[in-house]
């Protein structure tokens, strides 16, 4: 039974996804009371794979595997889990179990545990900390949330910027406690502000008597704070960095912040932004009770409602129109969805673009004037094939001619609309990812109806 665990992933299901085999398996250990071989099952499991394990399986089983496993849960799984199954599991966990957890954890992470949790469940966690420990983590939870006073970590390896590479070995060689993980030796003036970073690789590969001022990385980044994360994660991004200090409101070193943590910001972001492009909210997660997803889409749903209703309200001023011409009822969708369509993909570069920075003031015209230009030529190009299928179809060069001019402007407008909503909604401090959406539909939906109607008025009746 146990000869395969290793391999962890199905095929079916991706190469880095868990094997339902192996989750059955787990099951089975669970229903049979066999602690032992539960343990054999998860000892080869990464952390974050034991997490999906216990978001995939139902609160019942979850909550039975959580006690049979007892002892060897581990800290790691905590952090890596979400967060409304995290809060079921603080719950479930043996005081004494949970306090072993959190002692294993850096301090982001267990300030990353706790930000979001009832007070009860936070004194149950820093109770379980040692003294300084749990000072850190208090201060970090002082911070703004979303700031890079959150974000950091306590935890430090710093030498002075006189020493040399002998020094500084010499020093990280006579410390009991180092961080888990790190990247950088952080170089600090006299008064604790940082000046450089070294990175461990060229630290071990130069002499004793170098300065570590002289191997130094050339691109040094500091982070204040209190700035937003999101400007966190981005400046990871640009500048391609592996860590990079936090500095007080004097410019003094308060903690480090790692790619991993720059990183899934990053990534939560990005989820996010998806998220909201389909007027979803970013909270929103696959554990979420019914109820409570319910009442998140609820309020965008009802924003669509009105813009369709907005857009029936257009097609009711040519009631006359379409009775007398059924082609026309049978036609209008199609431009209108040409234009929705042509309208999200304009939008989603947009939003994007927004998020990266990379749509600024000096290439706003530029882009907005390609999208424009793209609207036309895919317009003029579908416009034909439109206006081939309105002559073959309804034997009516007038019509295909109609619905082709139609085609045309909504695929222009789809353009103009997809850049120019979420550039507009940033400016007024609207998140451009969750509202523009259903502005753009509207206008699309709108124009569309109208120019295809209003112009079989013109031309046909």
């Amino acid at each position: 039974m146990l000869d395969d665990i290793t391999k962890q992933v199905a095929e079916s299901d991706g190469e880095y996804a868990l094997d339902r085999k192996d989750v059955a398996k787990v099951l089975y250990a669970v229903d049979c009371d066999d602690r032992d071989a539960l343990i054999e099952l998860m000892e080869p499991l990464h952390a974050a794979d034991i997490a999906d394990l216990l978001e995939q399986i139902n609160a019942f089983d979850r909550m039975r595997l959580v006690k049979l496993y007892g002892q060897e849960f581990d800290g790691e799984i905590l952090s890596e889990l979400d967060d409304a199954i995290r809060e079921e599991l603080i719950e479930i966990l043996h005081p004494q179990v949970l306090a072993e957890a959190v002692r294993e954890l850096e301090t982001d992470d267990v300030v990353d545990l706790v930000e979001d949790l009832d007070e009860p469940q936070q004194e149950a966690i820093l109770d379980a900390l040692e003294d300084s420990d749990r000072a850190a983590v208090e201060q970090s939870l002082t911070f703004p949330e979303f700031s890079a006073g959150r974000l950091m970590q306590r935890e430090v390896v710093m030498a002075p910027d006189h020493w040399n590479v002998g020094e500084a070995i010499d020093f990280l060689r006579a410390q009991e406690h180092l961080p888990e993980q790190f990247y950088h030796v952080v170089l600090v003036d006299p008064r604790l502000r940082p000046v450089g970073n070294v990175t461990l690789g060229r630290l071990m590969s130069s002499r004793r008597e170098v300065l570590l001022t002289s191997i130094a990385e050339e691109t040094f980044q500091t982070i204040p704070v209190m700035q937003e994360e999101g400007e966190v994660a981005y400046a990871f991004n640009q500048y391609h960095l592996i860590s990079a200090p936090v500095v007080d409101e004097n410019d003094r070193l308060v903690g480090v912040i790692t790619i991993d943590d720059a990183m899934a910001v990053l990534d939560e972001e990005n989820e996010e932004d998806i998220l909201r492009l389909a007027g979803v909210d970013g909270e929103s997660r696959l554990s979420d009770r019914v109820i409570d997803t319910t009442k998140r889409r609820f309020p965008w749903l009802g924003v669509n409602l009105i813009t369709s209703v907005l857009a029936s309200l257009v097609i009711a001023q040519f009631e006359e129109a379409i009775s007398q011409l059924v082609a026309l009822a049978v036609l209008m969708p199609i431009v209108a969805s040409m234009g929705g369509n042509a309208g999200t993909q304009s939008l989603t570069v947009a939003v994007r673009a927004l998020a990266t920075k990379d749509l600024t003031g000096a290439n706003l015209w530029r882009v907005v004037r390609r999208e424009v230009l793209v609207g036309l030529v895919n317009g003029i190009a579908f416009a034909v094939i439109m206006g081939v299928v309105g002559v073959i179809w309804f034997g009516s060069p007038a019509l295909g001619g109609v619905i082709a001019a139609a085609m045309v402007i909504n695929l222009v407008v789809a353009g103009l609309a997809g850049i120019a909503i979420p550039v507009v909604l940033e400016k007024a401090g609207v998140d451009p990812a969750l509202a523009s959406g259903a502005f753009v539909t509207t206008v699309t939906d709108v124009v569309g109806f109208f120019a295809f109607l209003g112009l079989a008025v013109l031309v046909l009746l």
